[in-house]
């Protein structure tokens, strides 16, 4: 997929949203980017603890039970999305890009590749190489899975083409792995492990400053200007 023109693109950003919220806004401006009645939009958010399974479907790689993950405080959902179980909690930072691609010379694979290329961007800039495997989508450090992808391509009712939901899932925080995919099988995959950037280098950044860093490297690879600067990222108490 190739972009010749520079679109606006707004962005997001929120400390914490409750997935059933979060999937209703994609729903909503899915709907309003079809009709032209909103512009292309990425959220960036991190979610409280949550499991979702995707349209694989394989409730089997779900390894608790309802009463352990009503004790644990852990929602479930399932999804609309393509893959399978996935966890999303504190310590991650969710993208969600709701955007229009055009019929002609739609390349759907393209797109998923184009999400792995700004993690594996991303993460360049402190010298780790991230990589892909064949067989999987996501981003990968050698034979762990630091950022899941799993996406929907919503058909456009108005135009000719799709509009997208869901997105990525990078892991930031120190022991997100150990704490929040324990649980279950990710992405049905038994022989390689889940990490983090915490775990990884050893350096601590917070979710919204990697949210900060992230977005050029989205604008970059899909051809955007962004609407918006730091106020995105204003501290919710701050009335100011």
């Amino acid at each position: 997929m190739t972009t010749t023109n520079v679109k606006t693109l707004d962005v997001s950003y929120t400390e914490l949203l409750g997935y059933a919220e979060a999937w209703d806004l994609q729903k909503s401006y899915v709907k309003q980017i079809d009709k032209e009645e909103r512009r292309e939009t990425l959220l960036l958010l991190q979610h409280p603890p949550t499991y979702t399974i995707g349209s694989q479907n394989h409730p089997e790689h779900l390894l608790l039970s309802e009463e352990q993950l009503a004790e644990q405080g852990i929602g479930l959902f399932q999804i609309d999305r393509g893959g399978d179980i996935t966890y999303h909690g504190p310590g991650q930072l969710v993208g969600y890009p709701l955007l229009y691609l055009e019929a002609p010379g739609l390349d759907l694979h393209g797109y998923l590749r184009q999400l792995e290329q700004v993690i594996i961007d991303w993460l360049a800039q402190y010298g780790i190489e991230g990589g892909r495997k064949p067989e999987y989508t996501g981003v990968w450090i050698g034979d762990k899975k630091i950022a899941a992808i799993g996406v929907k391509f919503n058909k456009a009712r108005t135009r000719r083409g799709f509009v997208t939901s869901h997105g990525f899932a990078l892991n930031v925080k120190a022991g997100i792995a150990q704490d929040g995919f324990k649980g279950i099988i990710p992405c049905g995959i038994q022989e390689y492990e889940v990490t983090s950037f915490a775990d990884l280098t050893g350096i601590h950044l917070s979710v919204t400053q990697v949210a900060k860093e992230i977005i050029p490297y989205f604008c970059r690879q899909f051809g955007y200007a962004t609407a918006g600067g730091d106020e995105l990222f204003k501290d919710p108490a701050d009335t100011n």
